[in-house]
């Protein structure tokens, strides 16, 4: 398969499409730019371009990954922590967008989250049921002790 080649001003335009499309990380950026084999200062150029015009705005990105990643797929702060910092976003600026998530959200769709599973489960003794929601909920990323404090509320209620 041959490449088709590109002129600079083309490749621009393309990134800076990727970038309109959808909020993007430098990381993405960059391992995109790899698509179209350009010397070092021409990535350097089109990145530095991207930011001085706002396509590629790391915070506006983390903010919108956050939002995106609790409010649609409802994942706890710890698996989208561990994906951010995979896409080379850096530990400070992803504590700092973390305000993204109201608290009283965050704890209603872990109380939510834990009551739609732990109800599923069936043929089990308590403890069972227990460590298996316990499981689930740590595999979607929320931390342990909020995860029990749960469990707590939830046998303070029967």
């Amino acid at each position: 398969m041959e490449h088709k080649s590109y002129t600079f001003l083309e490749i621009k335009q393309k990134l800076v499409n990727y970038c309109v499309y959808q909020d993007r990380c430098h990381k993405e950026v960059e391992q995109k730019m790899w698509d179209y084999l350009l010397i070092p200062e021409a990535k350097e150029e089109i990145l530095l371009y991207l930011m001085k015009e706002n396509y590629l705005n790391e915070e506006r990105f983390t903010r919108s990954y956050i939002r995106g990643k609790f409010y649609m797929k409802s994942w706890g702060r710890n698996k989208i922590r561990n994906h951010l910092k995979f896409k080379g976003v850096p530990e400070k600026l992803i504590n700092s967008c973390f305000d993204e998530i109201d608290e009283d959200d965050y704890q209603k769709t872990l109380g939510k989250l834990f009551h739609n599973y732990y109800d599923k489960i069936k043929g089990v003794q308590v403890y069972q049921k227990n460590s298996k929601t316990i499981k689930y909920l740590l595999s979607k990323g929320f931390e342990y002790e909020e995860i029990t404090q749960v469990i707590k509320d939830a046998e303070n209620d029967l």
